[in-house]
């Protein structure tokens, strides 16, 4: 096609783009003002979609058909196809990144939610549904009044967070699959505008496309010499399938995701947007995936380029399009796509299969049949963005997921009654930016930490403390002597997207610069006890604030959106209980001696390797995964389980049961029994409220084995829920269980299996025997 032609198409869609931002209108196809539409079978709303779809593919050329296979798709005027942007990002907000929204017209804002790291740390399903109804409809405000090319969105981004220093850790729902997945579903459920339930799908509509990402083990962006770009991963079949794979499934399957991205690096030598297995044979095989596949941008030409897995720009087309993607990010496809059908690389019939995918999710968004705003979400408008109930969700959501990691004799909350005097100290204490974390958009509020606090205190004193979060130079005589003078300090510290982000991981685990010295001086000269409040993604080493003494108390926010501030300063004087808890394993300093190209999740004793995530790493701990204290104290007790034995040989001949060394298990084919399906257990605990403060509790239920062996996890969680406790109440939760699908694990060859003995349900400190037999 060459670059000529390529930079053509970019100049026609930019002119397209603002002839739709003047008339204030969405760009959509079939305008059935035209009277050509009137001709097209495939601008007939009444027939299926898959034969509109075959129509339209028949129509076009060889030439418009390869311009349709990148993210900037132009306008087809002949056939009254408008131009597409397939670029658009919503990972916690509609997003200023991408190419989609411009944000410089009528709408100049989204509410920005907090970070997915802090958002899962709330455990709360229900809220992240909600959220992801909040974007989707914000999403579909934008695109209505005319600020948007298209209504795909590339997120959520559901890689396993593995490991500390990934600075991209804080866009995920962190360390634990179920979580991952249980977040990809939900999300992927709000934004496209199906039922919490997901039955409200059946007729295909979208009220906007999510796209989980990034398929698959991508958890590296630039550590030590090594990239994302050239980067092979060698992960084992095992943890393929307990670890890395089971959120894309949940999100294909459960969450019926219209998108997924594949990523850069490659798996045991092959490119994820090249690996035919990975694409066809598995996400829409095994998993009956029914959407687009998009490439991460520019992923296809570092096949060739970079990778030189391809040894023509050729041959990469091929790989990726055989393979199963369908949109390029990048120009890649339009410039040899027609090279590549002329050396009979590539079959017209190929690129017609993707653009089958391609066509399909546009006609599922509703933009082939007429003007969106006459249409089923067309009463969607400018005024339900920044809606007020979107900007208190977003600080419910912050205030939900806030962890208290200490409180030594019940310091916080601050009292609201007594006059006092309050310093507040820190890089972090005054801006807004760093609450929104990455892949942000422009919040509808900015309020910082100390504007928050000052509303609470009228005589509040500021010191930055360091000039920036790298800390290079502290102020600390100055912080000290502020210090000295307050009632109470807050320090709020912690990192911010110039230590950890996209393209950039983290080399150690401690704070930045000299924040630990400043920190440390400052407690030692205050009054009294002092507030740490820490901001960032990724998990710190501060062992040495969890000791000291005068460090009363420790809040981690993650990067909390635009109402971090007014959530931390509800929470330091009491009008909210924090309830989250960690979502990640918080790693001492010294694990940075671990490779972080070693994909390996179990632990290796021989080589004192210490494996990765609470699920198999068997080293010290800053903080547990799960961790999380509150204003109040609760306990647990199994009021009830409905059995605690299974003998599973019934389920199956006994040719099925198979040994291991002096262990039997049930392997992967009986686990899909009908019977093994059917198979329920049901577990009731009661929460118990102790103390004087209502709160809301997030509730883990871990599956514990008797005993290490055969590469098992030390534990894994099976299931969470929130429960709403007033002061002095208790609740009873119930859980429901799946044997098969809860007690199993991967063996070597990644297959799910149930291994006999006695297994341990444990909530708290609470343990429950179940007994498996063979």
């Amino acid at each position: 096609m060459g670059e000529v032609h390529s930079h053509r198409i970019k100049i026609l869609l930019l002119i397209e783009f603002l002839v739709y931002a003047e008339s204030n209108g969405p760009p959509y196809s079939c305008d059935s003002s035209n009277p050509l539409t009137k001709s097209f079978r495939f601008c007939d709303a009444k027939l299926p979609i898959n034969k509109r779809v075959q129509d339209l593919i028949s129509r076009l050329t060889l030439d418009e058909k390869i311009s349709q296979l990148v993210n900037t798709a132009p306008a087809i005027p002949r056939l009254n196809i408008s131009a597409y942007q397939w670029w658009s990002e919503a990972l916690h907000g509609v997003s200023r990144h991408g190419k989609g929204i411009r944000f410089n017209g009528s709408i100049a804002s989204a509410t920005m939610f907090p970070q997915v790291i802090l958002t899962a740390a709330s455990f709360d399903a229900s809220l992240w549904y909600r959220i992801g109804q909040a974007i989707g409809e914000e999403a579909r405000g934008v695109y209505n009044a005319g600020e948007a090319m298209g209504m795909t969105f590339w997120a959520p981004n559901i890689n396993i967070f593995r490991d500390p220093r990934w600075g991209r850790g804080q866009e995920t729902p962190g360390e634990d699959p179920l979580v991952a997945g249980e977040y990809a579903v939900t999300y992927v459920r709000g934004i496209q505008g199906d039922s919490f339930e997901g039955t409200q799908l059946k007729d295909g509509h979208l009220k906007a496309s999510a796209c989980c990402k990034h398929f698959t083990a991508h958890d590296l962006d630039n550590w030590n010499g090594f990239d994302r770009y050239m980067f092979d991963a060698n992960v084992t079949k095992q943890d393929l399938a307990d670890t890395y794979q089971p959120p894309f499934k949940s999100c294909v399957q459960k969450g019926q995701a219209s998108g997924i991205m594949c990523a850069y690096n490659r798996v045991n030598g092959v490119p994820n947007c090249a690996d035919y297995d990975l694409l066809t044979t598995t996400a829409r095989g095994q998993w009956g995936f029914n959407g687009y596949i998009a490439s991460d941008c520019d992923a296809v030409a570092i096949i060739h380029d970079n990778q030189g897995y391809a040894k023509l720009p050729e041959d990469a087309v091929a790989d990726v399009l055989k393979a199963g993607m369908d949109v390029n990010c990048g120009s890649y496809l339009m410039k040899y796509t027609k090279s590549a059908v002329e050396k009979k690389k590539v079959l017209e019939s190929d690129i017609d299969r993707a653009l089958n995918n391609l066509f399909l999710m546009r006609m599922r968004l509703g933009l082939f049949n007429g003007d969106p705003k006459k249409l089923e979400f067309g009463n969607i408008g400018p005024d339900h963005v920044c809606s007020q109930k979107h900007q208190d969700l977003a600080l419910e959501a912050a205030k939900k997921g806030i962890v208290l990691l200490k409180n030594s004799a019940n310091l916080l909350p601050f009292s609201k009654i007594n006059a006092m005097s309050l310093t507040v100290i820190g890089p972090n204490a005054n801006t807004s930016q760093t609450f929104l974390g990455n892949y942000e958009g422009f919040p509808c509020k900015n309020i910082t930490v100390l504007q928050a606090l000052q509303k609470y205190v009228n005589h509040t004193t500021y010191h930055e403390g360091c000039s920036f979060v790298n800390c290079t130079n502290a102020a600390i005589d100055k912080a000290v002597h502020l210090a000295k003078e307050a009632d109470y300090v807050v320090l709020v510290m912690g990192l911010d997207q110039t230590q950890e982000r996209e393209k950039h991981d983290r080399t150690d685990l401690e704070l930045p610069g000299n924040q630990e010295i400043l920190i440390t001086s400052v407690a030692q000269a205050a009054k009294g006890p002092v507030i740490l409040v820490l901001l960032c993604g990724g998990p710190v080493d501060i062992s040495f604030a969890k000791g000291n003494p005068k460090i009363g108390s420790i809040l981690w926010a993650g990067y909390p959106g635009e109402a971090g501030g007014t959530a931390l300063a509800e929470i330091i004087f009491g009008d909210h209980n924090p309830g989250g808890r960690l979502p990640v394993t918080w790693y001492p300093k010294d694990f940075i001696k671990v490779p972080m190209t070693d994909m390996r999740m179990r632990p290796d004793p021989s080589t004192g390797y210490p494996g990765r995530t609470y699920r198999f790493y068997n080293g010290p701990k800053v903080f547990e995964f799960g961790f999380g204290l509150s204003y109040t104290k609760y306990s647990y007790h199994y009021v009830s389980v409905s059995r605690n034995k299974f003998f599973l040989d019934r389920l199956s001949p006994k040719h099925a049961v198979q040994n291991s060394g002096q262990v039997r298990f049930l392997s992967d084919s009986e686990l899909e029994t009908k019977l093994c399906h059917n198979m329920k257990l049901s577990v009731s605990v009661r929460v118990d409220n102790h103390g004087e403060i209502d709160g809301k509790h997030p509730v883990l239920l871990f599956l514990k084995w008797d005993g290490l062996r055969n590469g098992n996890l030390r534990k894994k969680l099976i299931g969470f829920k929130s429960v709403s406790l007033s002061a002095g109440k208790n609740a009873e939760i119930e859980f429901v269980l799946n044997p098969c699908k809860h007690f199993s694990t991967a063996d070597e060859n990644g297959l799910m299996v149930i291994q006999e003995g006695t297994h341990y349900l444990l909530v708290g400190d609470e343990e429950y025997p179940i007994n498996l037999v063979l």
